[in-house]
Formats: C-alpha cells, structure tokens, sequence
C-alpha cells in the first residue's frame, strides 16, 4: 500500500514531504514489532499514526486500545494498565484485568506517555523488555505479547535531566522515531484541511461551505497555528457557525484568529530552565520580589526618619530619598533566573509580621483567581475537561487533581 492509499484509507489531508515521510516510517516499522515513539505538538494529529500502524500489522485482527495517560488520575493509572487484585485497596471489589491483558496479542496506544507517573515507569519498562508484568495487589507474574506505541508532546530530553522520564525508558520506547511536523511548516496544507473541514461542517449544520478570498487564505496559510490542527478545525467551525456570508474575506477571518501577541497572564522571559514553572509558582517569584521592594523601601524610610527624629515630612524634603525611591519602581526588572537573592536588613519584629500577612492574602487571591480561571475553563467548553485544559495550558491529569483540589462541579 502506497502513501496516497494510505492517506484515502485513514482520511490523511496534506502532501507536505514531512508528514509523507512519517506516514512512510510507519507504514515500514508496522511489519515489525519494535516500539514506536510519535513526538511532535500538541494538536498535530499524532493518534492517527498508532492506527496506521496497527492496521497495517500482522496485529490487525486483535485489540487496538488507546489509553490518554494524563487523563488518569495517578492514584488508578497502575490499576487502569496493568489491573488489580480484588482488595488490593479501596474500593477494589473484584479483580479486573487492565490494558496490557485485555490487548494481549494486540497494539496500545500510549498517548501523553510523558504524564505517566516515575513508579509506573518503571513497570511500563519491564513490560517491553520482557513481557512481564504484576497486578495491583498481586504477587504472580502475568504474561502478554503486545505491541506499544507512545506518544508525546514533551521535550523528553529535558524531561530526562529534571529527573521526570526515566532514559532507559525513553531509548527503549523510541526504538523508531516519528515527528509529525507543526502545521505551520505544512503552509502548502493549511487551506486544504480548511476547506476540508468547512465541507464537513456545511453538511453536519445544513448550510453552504464557506469560501475564503485570496487576502483571507494568505492569513490562513501565515497564521503561525499554535493549536495546530485543532485549531485550525475550530476556526473553521465558528466561521461556517459565525458568518451569515458564505464568503470570508481577511477582514473577517482575523476576528477568529487570536492576537498571538497579547497575554494577560504573567510571563518568565529568558532561560529554559523556567519551562516547567507553573503559574502557580512564578506568581510566587513575583511575589517574593515584590516583598523584596517593599522591605528596601521601609527600610529607606525609617533610615529616614531614625535620622530624622521621626519626622515623616523630611522624607519630601530629601531630594535624594525621593530619587532613590523613584529609582526602585523604575528600573526594569531582571528574569526571574537572573535575580540575585536579596537579603533584607532586620526590620522591627512588627514589621516583618505586617509584610508576611500581606502576602498570605495575596496568595490565597492567587488560589481564587486559579479556581476562576477553570470554572472559566470549563464553561466555556461545556465541561470538556480536555478542551479546557488545552486552553489552561496544562495536562488532563493536572485539571483533574485541581478541581478535586478546589471542589469544583465539572
């Protein structure tokens, strides 16, 4: 079977040469058995390769399971893939089989395979290299002849020297190597599956496909698709939903395209060690930096009025008081990576009392604004947990144990 069978059989648009030689190493490692790895962003489309590989094996004919590894909460995730024993803990009624026995003979598609937690690991590593695997609460080994393709959006190099993906895994897994390109690099493609999808949602609505103008296509195909395919098929579904006129120019096309440029949100300039800050975290960086201002600024003050016998007036009278207290609130600040540690002079016990209760409430307004941020989230994606948390920037797995956290309904 050719690439352009292959792509009419599994509905692939596009003729860019990287997402032709992807579909090629796959259709050649599916006669085999060695583990796949398939990187590449978010939104790419990287769960249609497993199944060209699956079908195209000698497998075919057996179980084909996917399993989205940041969709399940770390305390199951064991359980989901390798089952449990019955009493194995709370809850655990029966026993069950889990993935890597109900697939046995067959293909598992290991998406977000970087979410799985470092204990679990460990037990997907022996299941490659020998087959093997124990039940949650059991102590007999279990058998099973299976095929594993993971996937990631991850940097696992990185991953691998913060010390969250284990690199015996990782060689082990990316026995094959596939990266799908970003939709961006695939210019030629882009208005393709535009018009793909917009014939799609004509027909599911009921109404005549949208057209683009040339202006509105040159957008389209410069657009730099941070979401990837996804996106493009919701830009797509809101302009044919959206739009009384069928054809769009590029005036009304960028409504739809959010200004890449603009981010309401705090952000950490510079190196890449800061790529796995949470929100969270750098607010807390801000924070500590701002207590830092705050403290050489009492400590200016009272410098002042020590020296001044208490009189606050003579802070207005002092050229240079005033210069140095302007001077703090108008140097730019440095990246968080860059800032030395600042060590405060001691302040009256009273003092460092007041400046640790106002940034406990900041911190708990920190929380709230988290809590609203989801609930947002959720709302606006009709409480579709793997929208919402696309659109927060964060795992499935990780929304999960927040609205757990903040015990939000959704």
């Amino acid at each position: 079977m050719n690439i352009q069978q292959i792509k009419q059989r599994f509905g692939i648009i596009g003729a860019s040469p990287a997402l032709d030689r992807a579909i090629e190493v796959a259709a050649q490692v599916a006669l085999t058995d060695l583990s796949v790895l398939i990187t590449g962003e978010s939104g790419v489309g990287k769960e249609i390769m497993p199944q060209i590989i699956h079908q195209l094996s000698a497998r075919k004919h057996n179980k084909y399971i996917a399993v989205n590894c940041g969709a399940i909460p770390e305390g199951t995730i064991d359980s989901e893939l390798f089952g449990h024993e019955k009493g194995a803990f709370t809850g655990a009624h029966d026993s069950r089989k889990g993935y890597f026995e109900v697939a046995d003979g067959g293909t598992i598609f290991l998406d977000e395979v970087a979410e799985l937690p470092i204990t679990t690991q460990v037990r997907l590593l022996r299941v490659l290299e020998t087959g093997e695997f124990i039940k949650v609460g059991s102590s007999k080994v279990l058998k099973t002849n299976i095929r594993v393709v993971a996937a990631t959006n991850v940097n696992i190099p990185q991953a691998i020297k913060k010390g969250k993906f284990r690199e015996d895994l990782f060689y082990r897994l990316n026995t094959v190597p596939i990266n799908l390109p970003a939709l961006r690099d695939r210019k030629e493609d882009i208005h393709l599956l535009f018009r793909k999808f917009a014939a799609d949602f004509a027909d599911k609505y009921r109404m005549p496909a949208v057209k683009l103008s040339a202006e509105a296509v040159a957008l389209l195909e410069n657009y730099p698709w941070t979401g990837n395919i996804r996106q493009l098929k919701n830009v797509a579904e809101q302009v044919s939903v959206i739009e009384r006129e069928r054809d769009v120019s590029a005036d009304i096309l960028l409504k739809y395209l959010p200004n890449i440029n603009e981010n309401n949100l705090p952000t950490v300039v510079g190196s890449n060690d800061n790529a796995d800050l949470s929100e969270r975290d750098i607010l807390y960086k801000v924070l500590f930096d701002l207590k830092g201002d705050v403290t050489e600024l009492k400590n200016l003050v009272f410098g002042l009025m020590n020296s001044n016998g208490g009189d606050v007036s003579a802070i207005e009278n002092n050229p240079a008081m005033v210069q140095s207290i302007k001077k703090l609130y108008s140097e730019p600040k440095q990246n968080i990576e860059e800032q030395q540690v600042y060590k405060p002079q001691i302040l009256p016990k009273e003092e460092q009392v007041e400046i640790e209760e106002e940034l406990v409430e900041e911190s708990l307004s920190l929380a709230d604004k988290e809590k609203e941020l989801i609930i947002k989230a959720l709302d606006k994606h009709n409480g579709k947990r793997k929208r919402a948390a696309d659109e927060l920037g964060i795992s499935e797995r990780t929304l999960y144990r927040k609205i757990k956290e903040y015990g939000i309904d959704g």
